[in-house]
């Protein structure tokens, strides 16, 4: 009782104290709140809990329907025919080098989904700062999109992958999936055809002046029905979770304020116990450790490394080199998934704690020294271009 009570309390504080540490220090909140996670777990506030864990879970779970949220299928059709090839092109190249990294210095298959993962919580916040008309930033969305949909898919084979190993179950899950990928599809058609015909549905579902938060409840309802759907089909909640992010976005677009409600429930509170719950899984003694850092640079290398090679080879026609060193770099910062995915593999015990703590570490060296990068560069060509 007194440790859940001591976690409690400290969560609360964490929470609140750290969107004005993130100012201050002018960081990004995520590794704020991932740094106060460590803190708190080396003075002894975050014990192991099982119920720090399920809301930890639940954290995770929310921010994979955020991500769902972020993903507008009608952005694909800004995807020319031209730069199609491109983009496929793009995404060949950096799953191909991230299978030769992978071969060449005998990493566990993880690698393989981390090295090229994509996540558009970075990418949202330079959206932010600089807006969609820059060339790099408005590509990097679209990139961005397409890459966390793969993404999500490649967690989910590594999670069957790490629970169920290369044998049956394995196959009868990634079987599964492709069923399911397929039913929703054929849903996401289906409900398309309905609202076309009776319109009037979507605004019965979630009206403009929703007295009764009716827009929250079929929201947050969704969320829990996809998640358990994917529990009972034995199949990796994050894709439920992220199929009822996409439904929203796609079927209720009439609702201009139901985004930012549910971002600002997520990050201002469900998100941050993911993040603080991260930190805490990081052993202080071994994070400011040599190896620990060793790791963390190869694994920034690798990863900056494939994109700028594969941005250069694919958009270097289409964007030039200015524009094209700011993409490459923009589409850099997968830190929530990195997170996700180190997560996934140390609790299906597929890394060690050592690789954990490099991984989690690397996604926040890389989020901060990319983005102080990205704000030099843009700097510095603006004012070129000003002469």
């Amino acid at each position: 009782m007194q440790n859940s009570i001591a976690i409690v309390i400290a969560l609360s504080i964490f929470i609140a104290v750290s969107p004005f540490v993130s100012k201050t220090l002018r960081l990004p909140i995520v590794v704020v709140e991932i740094i106060l996670g460590v803190a708190g777990g080396y003075f002894g506030f975050f014990e192991k809990n099982e119920y720090f864990f399920i809301m930890a879970k639940v954290g995770f779970l929310f921010l994979m329907f955020l991500a769902g949220l972020e993903v507008n299928l009608k952005e694909f059709a800004k995807i020319k025919s031209m730069l199609l090839g491109r983009v496929i092109l793009y995404f060949f190249l950096l799953y191909a080098m991230a299978l030769a990294i992978v071969l060449y210095f005998k990493l566990s298959f993880i690698y393989l989904v981390i090295l090229p993962i994509f996540s558009l919580g970075m990418i949202m916040a330079l959206l932010k700062d600089y807006g969609k008309e820059k060339p790099w930033l408005s590509l990097a969305l679209i990139i961005g999109i397409l890459g966390e949909l793969i993404s999500i898919v490649a967690l989910t084979i590594m999670s069957g992958a790490v629970s169920f190993g290369f044998g049956k179950e394995f196959y009868k899950a990634m079987a599964t999936l492709v069923v399911i990928v397929f039913v929703c599809i054929m849903f996401f058609k289906l409900a398309r055809a309905f609202f076309w015909w009776f319109p009037e549905a979507k605004k019965a579902i979630m009206p403009d002046i929703a007295s009764k938060e009716q827009d929250i409840r079929f929201s947050m309802a969704l969320f829990f029905v996809m998640i358990a759907i994917m529990l009972y089909l034995k199949i990796d909640m994050v894709l439920g979770a992220f199929f009822a992010g996409m439904f929203i976005t796609a079927f209720f677009s009439h609702k201009k304020d139901l985004h930012d409600k549910l971002s600002s429930f997520g990050f201002g509170f469900l998100a941050p116990i993911f993040f603080i719950y991260v930190g805490s899984t990081l052993k202080l003694d071994i994070v400011f450790s040599s190896v620990i850092f060793k790791n963390a640079l190869f694994l920034i290398a690798c990863m900056v490394s494939i994109r700028l090679i594969g941005s250069f080879t694919a958009f270097y026609g289409h964007l030039g080199f200015k524009n094209t060193l700011l993409f490459a770099l923009s589409d850099s910062m997968p830190l929530m998934f990195m997170v996700a995915a180190a997560t996934l593999g140390l609790q299906a015990k597929a890394i060690d704690n050592l690789e954990y703590s490099s991984i989690v570490v690397a996604s926040m060296l890389d989020a901060i020294v990319l983005m102080l990068v990205i704000k030099g560069l843009n700097f510095y060509f603006e004012k070129e271009k000003a002469i």
